[in-house]
């Protein structure tokens, strides 16, 4: 499974961002994606994710301003960033949690990262 992420960048404060991900490879069935940063110094940290059913789950500090979605395909998945604060400056990754055939187990895949930088 390879998961390609797309859409970091500088951006000031209060701008807005779109980060995308798409999966690809050997894939039997998504159960969730998701993403997750790690801001220099810091440990790496959930921020929100969706699950096939569209159930979805956000860290507390993006509440309100972050949206997580699906695209059309299924194996792509969005995370619109809005009211983008210096705190969330962070390396953004990509994260699915996928069957790659019908008797495996689930098995988590990440992407690449894309760098996010909010100036003041």
């Amino acid at each position: 499974v390879q998961l390609q992420a797309s859409g970091g960048g500088l951006v000031q404060a209060g701008g807005s961002l779109r980060l995308s991900c798409a999966a690809s490879g050997s894939i039997f069935a998504i159960a969730s994606m998701g993403w997750y940063r790690r801001a220099p110094g810091k440990q790496r940290e959930l921020v929100a994710t969706i699950t096939s059913g569209g159930t979805t789950r956000y860290v507390d500090s993006i509440q309100g301003r972050f949206t997580i979605s699906r695209g059309n395909a299924r194996n792509t998945v969005y995370l619109q960033m809005n009211s983008l604060k210096p705190e969330d400056t962070a390396v953004y990754y990509c994260n699915v949690l996928a069957k790659i055939d019908y008797m495996s187990m689930i098995g988590q895949f990440w992407g690449q990262g894309t760098q996010v930088t909010v100036s003041s």
